[in-house]
């Protein structure tokens, strides 16, 4: 908590403000995972990803993990604990790992405009379900903006990995 995660809020920083770069990033969060593999023997499981639990994955028809992996990686390397569902995830398969694993922040990724309808979807059964007050949920990808987050009723919109960091603990209330 004192040496490593304060690491990767600044790779996390300098990657949004274009000092460090993909490469960088990626070589930090395996550096980080293979420090926690050291460690966690001796950790209790509230010392290993305490701050919460984030369920990402990229919306159904669309099968782009590049941006989702390295968020998925930073927001572990930060204290989260991260379920990854992997790519072309339809909505339904989003509501039941929600309904199950009672996550804080549900992390909705799209790299093609013509998945972003399947983001809204998922917002929607979840709230059919009735769970979206239950969780918050944040989305991105190259072409999800701002205004489409507003017009669905997403928690949080981030355009880098640096930033759904930022904004993951906000939305957890940490900064």
């Amino acid at each position: 908590m004192k040496g490593l995660l304060p690491g990767m809020d600044v790779v996390g920083q300098r990657m949004k403000t274009g000092e460090m770069f993909i490469p960088e990033v990626l070589r930090s969060a395996n550096t980080m995972h293979r420090a926690m593999d050291i460690l966690k023997p001796f950790l209790s499981e509230s010392d290993v990803n305490g701050i919460g639990t984030i369920i990402i994955g990229t919306v159904e028809g669309d099968l782009h993990d590049i941006g989702k992996n390295i968020v998925a990686m930073l927001l572990e390397a930060s204290g989260f604990k991260v379920v990854d569902l992997g790519v072309d995830i339809k909505p339904e398969v989003f509501l039941e790992a929600v309904e199950t694993l009672k996550p804080n922040i549900l992390g909705l990724s799209s790299l093609l405009t013509t998945t972003m309808p399947k983001i809204e979807e998922t917002v929607n059964i979840l709230k059919d379900a009735g769970v979206r007050n239950q969780i918050k949920v944040m989305i991105g990808g190259a072409p999800v903006t701002q205004s489409f987050a507003d017009k669905i009723g997403a928690d949080a919109y981030a355009d880098d990995a640096g930033t759904a960091v930022e904004k993951a603990k906000t939305l957890m209330n940490i900064i």
